[in-house]
């Protein structure tokens, strides 16, 4: 009985809730939609004061030019010549306004300073670009934007428009990240890496300043992540202005590539240090499941180490330790590289800085920006394409670009790869 009673109280309680539910959804519901149709209101009515304002200055721009209408002046060099429709930029979309003309006495149209001015400062291109790494496609820009009054004729937000100031922005972006000159500029540092788009390996180089700050360099297209074009990469920052005279740290994955050309290009300059969070995941891919725990330890035990001697005499231990269980691979992916990947502890860098200088993640960050940026595009068509949405992926992340971890402790780093003896022997020579 007691057990009946219950049961009756909990679907008592169930229904009352619901009921509770509905009714609360009865009444929000309203509220919202009006809430919505209030925006849209205050939006329109914003607008249309805007747009008011906007023909008055029009208005004082030609009267300012041809005098008042209907007021006689012997002096006058222009004379009010009607109205006409024009396209302004306003609120990531051109509108249709209805502006005054003035016409020269001698003969031509006289053009509007403020009208000048509007059409000089057109925000379409950039409005677009910011849409477009909010993640909104190009067919969805339309809608991505604020209502305007239906009475209003509005241009520029169309698939192909949206487009066309697309590829507009990114060639700029393109032309500031790969092709501007680099005189001048002084790095200590460089990350290099590959990331992969449309089937081609897109090479991109990151500097780091004395003062710790970062800058990307530029980028280099091709079929794989090979000599040739890490070679090109390499040639073309030279080519810009980059001075590349003195050592400098190069932190690399691992590529050989990317390796051979720092040799051909830079020779004893580029002092390398292979990522050393690479090198793990390569040891590790080589072992069973059994064995990755114990040998991670080690190596991140030896990436620890104080000094150079007692990082190699733990990665001997356990390339000996591997080979007499069997992993040969493995063994010979340690072995493989090993001195570069000791390179920070062997210039003597803190450890804030050291472990900045261990591995690629200060690019690896720049190259999920760009993976973010590319995510909605369907359709590739060619190198260029490619090349310039790289670019507005890293324009986008160089906006949000901190100074690396360490960077107070640069001048160490500083004097371990130019050390006073060896700068004053170069001058001499």
């Amino acid at each position: 009985m007691k057990k009946k009673v219950a049961s009756q109280s909990r679907k008592q309680e169930s229904v009352a809730q619901l009921s509770l539910v509905m009714s609360m959804q009865q009444l929000v519901l309203p509220l919202v939609v009006g809430i919505e149709s209030t925006k849209r209101g205050l939006l329109s009515f914003v607008h249309e004061m805007g747009m008011a304002a906007l023909r008055e200055l029009l208005e004082q721009d030609a009267e300012s030019i041809a005098g008042r209408k209907g007021k006689r002046n012997a002096q006058r060099t222009h004379h009010h010549w009607g109205t006409t429709c024009t396209q302004l930029p306003l609120g990531g979309r051109h509108v249709t306004v209805e502006r005054p003309r003035v016409r020269r006495k001698g003969g031509g149209e006289a053009t509007l300073p403020m009208l000048a001015a509007f059409a000089a400062t057109d925000t379409l291109p950039e409005r677009v670009m910011e849409q477009i790494l909010l993640g909104v496609s190009t067919r969805g820009y339309a809608d991505s934007l604020e209502p305007v009054p239906d009475s209003v004729e509005v241009k520029g937000t169309s698939k192909s428009a949206a487009s066309r100031a697309l590829i507009a922005k990114t060639k700029q972006k393109l032309a500031q990240f790969a092709t501007c000159s680099l005189s001048g500029v002084e790095i200590v540092a460089m990350f290099i890496d590959a990331i992969e788009i449309a089937g081609k390996a897109t090479i991109l180089a990151l500097g780091v300043k004395s003062d710790g700050t970062k800058i990307p360099l530029g980028l280099a297209l091709g079929s794989t992540e090979n000599h040739v074009v890490a070679v090109d990469l390499l040639q073309s920052l030279i080519t810009r202005g980059l001075n590349l005279d003195k050592p400098t740290l190069f932190v690399i994955d691992g590529g050989k590539g990317i390796r051979k050309a720092l040799n051909d290009v830079l020779g004893d300059r580029a002092v390398v240090q292979r990522c050393q969070v690479h090198k793990m995941r390569n040891v590790r891919d080589h072992l069973p499941e059994a064995r990755r725990a114990y040998v991670m330890r080690q190596l991140k035990q030896a990436y620890a180490a104080s000094t150079v001697s007692t990082a190699k005499k733990t990665l001997q231990q356990l390339i000996s330790w591997l080979e007499s269980n069997g992993e040969d691979s493995a063994a010979a992916s340690v072995r493989e590289g090993l001195d570069e990947t000791l390179t920070v502890i062997k210039l003597g860098l803190p450890p804030t800085l050291r472990r900045t200088f261990a591995t690629t993640n200060p690019i690896e960050n720049m190259n999920g920006s760009v993976r973010r940026v590319i995510r909605n595009v369907k359709r590739w068509n060619g190198e260029a394409m490619v090349a310039r949405w790289v670019a507005l992926g890293v324009a986008n992340a160089a906006r949000k670009f901190r100074r690396v971890k360490g960077h107070a402790q640069i001048p160490t780093l500083i004097a371990a790869l130019r050390p006073t003896k060896l700068i004053a022997q170069s001058k001499v020579a």
